[in-house]
């Protein structure tokens, strides 16, 4: 019996505590930067490759970074970890029992009758199979439900970044508008003191120029923001990102491909959500598989031993459960109920999906069209300036003429910067709903499956 105990002891677990400090995972999450060696290994891993540290970060580098540190994604991953592990309690098998039963007989010596009786389960109807593949669907399950964090890890990226943008291109864009206004108050109050306008025009220059001050005021406020929102996004401190050159190259180019009908048709089959819900479709049909198994008992045998003074004294039992009075009625009827739930979960996701994707796929569109018109009407500005520059050089216009026909462009340059960041942001929503490997390759999210960090 010793050394049975000891070989019962040497198979379980023994706990190991892993205490958090709150002040240590504070002072480490200070400590993230885009400077990291492991990061640039992480990087060209997933063949972003270059001088290092890199010259600019771009959507495609940035997305990989939050990969690599967003909590979020190790959270996701930690979960579906926990879910995997439930296979192992679903493929445990039933351990035997042992009874040792010593009886007193006071009236035959020796008085002492040592017996000894086993209880060895044996489990039928395939319960243990059953139980496996509701632990492998359930699994599956939490795959994809961490494949959907990525997607929203990488679209917070794609917003934060795409908002760093506008702020930046607003700002400098408001600034060169102040200054043309601040040019035609000047002039305005030059005229007005040699009584050739009145101070209602120069009053209303004035609530321009300040209304446009103000507009450039609440821009260096967004950048800031932005800043903010980005760092949040891609799992670092405010600081990592002091002097960081950013790349928005491309930012005027449009894809085309998302817009296919087979682009369409693969995201209502294969987006995350869609084959998560499927997973738990899939994991209900085993749960309702394994209680109808359950109306079948199983077998217990009931081996025994007993030293009746002299004689050895073997049985053999067996025990059945008998299925008389209930025949798991109850379990299986809940288990019914809950596969018909799990297929209304994936009808209702489904649909979701394709209200999603016709609703970005018709947003996308009309700002596209608005984007084009905007760069039409700003052609024509630029056309409008640039005589407005050769008519003041040959002394046919008025100096007031340029700073108005520059203020005026100034203001369509802004309209022109915010129907393309509307465009772009109606991008990011349809990318989001096709959740296609046009825009992040499935290469990328099966890494991001194993823990980045060393």
């Amino acid at each position: 019996m010793f050394f049975a105990s000891l070989l019962l002891a040497a198979g379980c677990a023994t706990y190991h505590p892993q205490p958090i400090s709150p002040e240590k995972t504070a002072a480490t999450f200070d400590t993230r930067s885009l400077a990291n060696p492991d990061l640039q290994a992480f990087l060209e891993t997933n063949h972003v490759t270059g001088p290092w540290p890199r010259r600019s970060w771009d959507l495609a580098a940035l997305t990989l970074v939050a990969f690599y540190y967003q909590p979020a994604l190790v959270e996701a991953r930690a979960q579906w970890a926990s879910v995997q592990a439930t296979r192992v309690t679903a493929g445990q098998r039933p351990n035997p029992t042992v009874g040792f039963t010593p009886t007193y007989d006071i009236t035959t010596p020796p008085p002492w009758i040592f017996g000894l009786t086993w209880d060895i389960p044996i489990e039928t109807a395939g319960k243990r199979g059953k139980r496996i593949a509701q632990a492998d669907h359930l699994s599956e399950a939490a795959r994809w439900n961490f494949f959907s964090v990525a997607w929203q890890t990488r679209s917070r990226v794609r917003a934060a970044w795409l908002n760093l943008y506008a702020a930046r291109e607003t700002e400098s864009l408001l600034a060169r508008q102040e200054s043309a206004q601040s040019n035609v108050v000047r002039l305005l109050e030059g005229q007005f003191a040699a009584g050739a306008v009145s101070s209602y025009e120069v009053t209303q220059a004035r609530v321009t120029l300040g209304t446009t001050r103000l507009a450039r005021q609440d821009a260096t406020g967004q950048y800031g923001q932005a800043r903010v929102q980005l760092a949040n996004a891609l799992g670092l401190p405010l600081h990592a990102l002091d002097d960081v050159p950013f790349s928005f190259a491309g930012l005027d180019q449009f894809p085309q491909d998302l817009t296919a009908s087979e682009v369409r048709r693969e995201a209502i089959l294969n987006r995350a959500d869609v084959r998560g819900a499927l997973a738990e479709y899939a994991a209900s049909q085993s749960a309702l598989q394994l209680e109808i198994a359950k109306q079948y008992p199983d077998l217990h045998l009931n081996p025994g031993y007993e030293l009746d003074q002299t004689d050895n004294k073997w049985s053999l039992g067996v025990t059945l459960e008998l299925p008389v009075l209930s025949h798991n009625q109850g379990p299986v009827a809940e288990a019914k109920a809950k596969r018909a739930e799990a297929a209304a979960h994936f009808l209702t996701v489904q649909a979701q999906a394709i209200g999603e994707i016709d609703s970005a796929l018709a947003g996308y569109h009309a700002a596209l069209q608005k984007s084009a018109t905007a760069a039409a009407l700003l052609d024509d500005l630029r056309k409008q300036l640039d005589s407005a520059h050769a008519q003041a050089q040959a002394g046919e216009a008025e100096p007031l003429t340029l700073t108005n026909a520059e203020a005026e462009y100034a203001a369509s340059a802004q309209n022109q910067l915010n129907a393309v960041v509307k465009a772009q942001q109606a991008l990011g929503q349809l990318e989001d709903a096709v959740q296609s490997p046009l825009t992040l390759p499935d290469a990328v999210l099966r890494i991001t499956q194993e823990n980045p960090h060393p």
